[in-house]
């Protein structure tokens, strides 16, 4: 453990929601919803705390959103307003340090161990950075404060909203060890099933356990549950991660299977995931359409071009080709979905690995 690591993790509150109620007065203080509207196949993309009251959380349906809060106001994402927001956080990031890595529009770890502002504390740090934040955006952060990424995170998520938690390296192993397994961050519902099926409870618990039965229970992720219920985490604010992918996917209020209105959807969707490479500075040489009929049968059909793809030029007969041995114009469609890859920044470079960026419109 490197107890000089200073780790900062800032989590924006309910961001899409926060957006919308700082833009359009009348949703303030109210249940917002953003994403399916109620009579969709949509989900819910973010919800204000008003409307969490209620049970509603992220990935939920918003059918099942809609009867646990009818009188909530559900309101379509507006992506391009979002980014914009997110850029604008980014360079308020980088006032303090060049060690940063985001992992979505709304949240990012920063490394602050050799910056010298607020004498080098990365307690002032984290909160110069939320007052920067809510003065240039009118918009809540939360901050988690550790000597650890894992530690960060879960400290960001303690005191929400307009959080700020501190866990030192003093207080960091008997912290994990009164967490329950359920917290720990990326241990899904899944494994924390497992766990306590196995008498696994807490930190503790887990701590208590061989590295070998870990591993025979949970094969590499063993090692790495061994260690963080030590309150160990060496894995380095990586500011170099680059984008795997870009994607983007609509789900039909009713199904269609029309061939020239579904080459229309494709298009519409190719041309905002275009959009979003072009803002980060990228291009894309592969093409993947994906398909789910009404039967929930999924399909994907992938293409790569020696040239990058454009919007104006071969992009719609690249699209007609991917849809050659596909059943659309004889089954009923209820998605589509365009993602884009083998990704190079416009100098030609390649930027293909690890981190994918993903929406969905609604």
């Amino acid at each position: 453990m490197n107890s000089l690591r200073k780790i900062i993790h800032i989590d924006m509150d309910a961001f899409f929601a926060a957006v919308e109620q700082r833009d359009f007065p009348e949703y303030r203080n109210k249940p917002i919803i953003v994403g399916g509207l109620p009579g969709s196949r949509g989900v819910v993309a973010t919800c204000s705390y008003e409307a969490r009251r209620f049970g509603i959380h992220s990935a939920m349906p918003s059918a099942h959103a809609y009867r646990l809060c009818p009188q909530a106001i559900f309101v379509k994402p507006r992506f391009e307003v979002y980014q914009a927001v997110s850029s604008l956080i980014r360079k308020i990031f980088a006032d303090y340090t060049e060690i940063i890595e985001p992992l979505s529009m709304d949240e990012a770890y920063l490394d602050v161990s050799t910056t010298s502002a607020h004498q080098g504390s990365a307690t002032l740090i984290a909160k110069a950075i939320k007052s920067d934040i809510r003065q240039k955006t009118e918009l809540i952060a939360s901050a988690g404060v550790s000597y650890n990424k894992f530690l960060a995170k879960i400290a960001s998520d303690m005191d929400k909203p307009d959080g700020f938690y501190l866990i030192t390296p003093e207080q960091g192993a008997d912290f994990v060890e009164q967490l329950p397994v359920s917290k720990f961050h990326g241990i899904g519902n899944v494994t924390s099933q497992k766990m306590q099926a196995l008498g696994i409870h807490t930190g503790k618990d887990l701590k208590n356990l061989p590295l070998e039965v870990l591993q025979q229970h949970f094969g590499k992720a063993g090692f790495h549950y061994y260690n963080i219920c030590r309150g160990i985490d060496n894995r380095p604010v990586n500011s170099l991660r680059a984008i795997k992918s870009i994607g983007v996917e609509t789900t039909f209020q009713q199904d269609i299977n029309c061939r020239k209105e579904i080459l229309q959807h494709l298009q519409d969707l190719l041309e905002n995931a275009l959009a979003k490479a072009a803002d980060k500075q990228l291009t894309a040489r592969t093409l993947t359409i994906k398909i789910k009929y009404s039967d929930f049968v999924q399909i994907t059909r992938s293409k790569t071009l020696p040239y990058p793809l454009e919007i104006l030029s071969n992009s719609l007969a690249s699209l007609e080709h991917l849809l050659i041995n596909t059943e659309i114009g004889y089954r009923n469609v209820r998605l589509l979905g365009i993602t884009l890859s083998s990704l190079e920044n416009q100098e030609g470079q390649s930027r293909f690995q690890q981190m994918d960026i993903f929406s969905k419109c609604y």
